[in-house]
């Protein structure tokens, strides 16, 4: 099993990908959806939405990946996946609006694209709404600012207008029509369309789809259903389309904050059907509907425990903490970062030593 190092996409630079080397990773997971460099609206907030996205750039075409990807070998690093669409390129796709068509195709041709430039996996997240709701508070060990989620302070009724998706905007004109209402049916029935054209690309170019649960895992979120917010679902969304290219973007943070089975069943039954394509590997205090992420070492996972589960069931690909808390100093980020690195690093060290002398 292997260490590897999310990027979001302003982070995608050569000293970032030295400082993952120098922590012990071999693998990077770059986020390619362009939050951090949007385009502000009058009267958004960070709490509310984050603005207008941009559509079909150079980053997803073939040179832009295989670019990417070299950007990355020459510090020693392999680029593992690629993960989140921009809103922009496919909100019909989850809206089931009149684009739905042309933006699945361009999905199409970046999963081409990734398969031609050597880059075996696209995570995913099939959600209107997105990430919503979670605040920063002092939460983690010694006060370290860090996410939480607490539905009564988060916000998380507060309706998803037309012309916004997962946060983002990309009509503000339609605003005027009201809030957006999902039902599950209605969801299920477009993630279904969207693995049936999907898949089907994916495994022509040899790239395996991962689809991440939904962060926060409730039912609802902003009027609109959620689809994987308990470990079961995750088994209903692969069975949809039965492919070696429809698997897990498996986050173990996220599991562990649903309120049916555990993180540990789900690594079984995932795990040993060999349907995850990468993990995030964090840990979190308490369930929705409320709960905070922490330290690897301070919350409710036995992170140990989940990875010796990981490694006797056949896994051996990649980990990476998706999130950390940010420690007190002039680097919070890195700082959390290497903690969690050096962490994840040592135990993957001792399972993997412990399976090469079983």
């Amino acid at each position: 099993m292997k260490l590897g190092l999310g990027l979001v996409r302003h982070m995608l630079n050569k000293d970032n990908f030295r400082f993952a080397r120098q922590a012990g990773c071999t693998h990077i997971v770059a986020h390619l959806a362009d939050y951090n460099n949007m385009y502000e609206l009058p009267g958004t907030t960070a709490e509310e939405y984050y603005g207008k996205d941009r559509s079909k750039e150079y980053i997803w075409s073939y040179e832009g990946l295989l670019e990417l990807r070299s950007m990355v070998e020459a510090e020693g690093l392999i680029l593992h996946a690629i993960e989140n669409f921009d809103p922009l390129d496919w909100y019909d796709v989850l809206l089931d609006g009149p684009c739905k068509s042309e933006q699945l195709q361009h999905l199409k041709q970046i999963v081409y694209n990734a398969g031609r430039a050597g880059i075996p996996v696209i995570g995913y997240n099939f959600s209107v709404a997105g990430v919503w709701g979670r605040i920063q508070e002092r939460a983690a060990r010694g006060g370290a600012l860090t996410h939480s989620y607490a539905e009564a302070d988060a916000y998380s009724g507060n309706p998803l207008p037309h012309g916004q998706i997962w946060n983002v905007t990309y009509d503000q004109a339609l605003a005027e029509r009201g809030p957006v209402h999902v039902s599950a049916e209605q969801l299920w029935e477009r993630l279904a369309y969207f693995l049936r054209e999907i898949v089907p690309a994916a495994e022509q170019a040899g790239v395996v789809m991962a689809a991440h649960p939904d962060d926060p895992p409730m039912p609802t979120l902003r009027g609109t259903a959620r689809l994987v917010y308990q470990p079961d679902l995750y088994q209903k969304l692969l069975d949809l389309v039965p492919s070696a290219s429809n698997r897990l973007e498996f986050c173990m943070g996220t599991i562990q904050e649903m309120t049916e089975s555990s993180v540990y069943e789900a690594i079984e039954r995932y795990s040993s059907q060999n349907k995850i394509g990468y993990v995030h590997c964090r840990n979190v205090r308490g369930k929705v509907p409320h709960y905070s992420e922490v330290f690897i070492d301070e919350g409710d996972i036995d992170i140990l425990r989940a990875l010796r589960l990981f490694k006797q069931t056949g896994y051996d690909g990649v980990f990476v903490p998706d999130h950390t808390p940010l420690m007190s100093c002039g680097a919070p980020w890195h700082s959390g970062m290497a903690y969690a690195l050096g962490h994840i690093g040592a135990l993957l060290h001792i399972v993997n030593n412990e399976a090469a002398s079983a």
